[in-house]
């Protein structure tokens, strides 16, 4: 909201003055009321003094006004006096709300300078707008937990880096059929944590830029899948690896890969917020959030499968169960234990078989955070 400056203000004395004449008082006859030096309340009438809290509670009594009355009068003075802030800070100060500015300046996203201009600018060639007011615009397809309808500038950063570092990137043409071939053989990488470094690789023969960008602080944002070009013939997969599991990565992984088979989030975004129903099931997602969470389920573990597994055992599940199981679904036990969370939701069973990845991942795909720094 702009605030108003007044073109002329006048000291709280002349005030003051007014009411004094008003009542037929004297300067000494106010002074002698509130037990000040009559030397004191010429000064204020003249100007040449400002009334303090104290003084404004004592005149205020004397005259039947409000102390704050007095005290309005003095701060409006004064703040005529200095005159309006520079345009510059509020608009520093618009940046900064609009953008996270701070962190991405921390993680070298973007340069800091002491000029505001240029910190603007950095900001805005980072996002490829003109202007503080343009909403940076990126069609995708994210997964997410949260529970708002649009993505935030923390999560919208995150994005656009991603973007920025799949764009320093080589890879083969895009073709759909070899990444359904590809799909097959990442289903044989399944059973071991170590394999997971040949991911990266087998996406990029595809034509698939796979990218890792730690999240920001409080951006509760999974995976992303997205397009460099209008053709769809540019895809890439960003991956946050905010939570360090063998299950999460492969979950998201094959769920992202989905939206890309089916050319989702070309034109415009698509959101999986993890809001969950009565029962516990992911509720108010839409038609293609719901094809990717299919796939990416039957990826991880067959559902039929799984479904037969659950009925034979439940409820008395033991280690040794599940990773028979998990030997002859050819698959690490730690995305059986995923599966059997998210279907009976939970998550508290057999949390050891959820291994950490990130550092293989982070290892071997294009990263940004977790330790690794990607160059301007």
């Amino acid at each position: 909201m702009s605030e108003r400056t007044p073109a002329e203000a006048f000291p709280p004395g002349e005030y003051l003055k007014d009411e004094l004449e008003a009542r037929g008082w004297t300067q000494e006859e106010l002074a002698a009321i509130i037990g000040r030096p009559a030397g004191l309340i010429n000064q204020i009438v003249l100007g040449k003094r400002g009334i303090s809290p104290e003084t404004a509670r004592e005149i205020g009594a004397a005259l039947g006004t409000s102390a704050i009355y007095w005290m309005n009068l003095e701060a409006a003075y004064r703040l005529w006096q200095v005159g309006p802030a520079s345009p510059r800070i509020s608009h520093t100060g618009r940046i900064r709300s609009k953008f996270p500015v701070r962190e991405m300046i921390k993680r070298d996203w973007i340069r800091d300078s002491e000029n505001p201009q240029v910190l603007e600018k950095n900001v805005l060639d980072f996002f490829g707008i003109s202007h503080e007011d343009e909403v940076p615009k990126l069609a995708h397809a994210a997964k997410r937990t949260g529970y708002a309808d649009d993505i935030g500038p923390t999560q919208r950063a995150w994005l656009f880096r991603v973007k920025q570092v799949a764009s320093a990137m080589s890879v083969r043409p895009y073709s759909e059929a070899a990444l359904r071939e590809a799909v097959e053989a990442l289903k044989t990488l399944r059973n071991s944590v170590e394999e997971i470094r040949r991911v990266p690789a087998i996406l990029a023969d595809c034509g698939v830029r796979l990218v890792v960008v730690e999240a920001m602080p409080g951006s509760k944002i999974d995976g992303v899948t997205f397009w460099l070009d209008e053709k769809a013939s540019s895809p890439v997969i960003g991956l946050s690896l905010r939570l360090d599991r063998i299950d999460n990565f492969w979950f998201i992984l094959a769920h992202e890969i989905e939206h890309v088979l089916q050319k989702h989030g070309r034109t415009r975004a698509i959101i999986d917020s993890e809001t969950f129903d009565a029962n516990g099931q992911p509720a108010d997602i839409s038609e293609e959030e719901r094809i990717a969470n299919a796939a990416a389920a039957e990826f991880c573990v067959p559902r039929a499968a799984l479904a037969d597994f659950v009925l034979r055992n439940k409820p008395l599940f033991s280690d040794e169960k599940v990773t028979g199981f998990a030997r002859r679904m050819q698959v690490h036990p730690g995305l059986v234990v995923g599966q059997l969370q998210r279907v009976l939701g939970d998550y508290r069973m057999f949390r050891k078989h959820l291994v950490s990845v990130r550092s293989i991942v982070a290892g071997a795909a294009m990263t940004d955070g977790h330790g690794q720094v990607f160059p301007l």
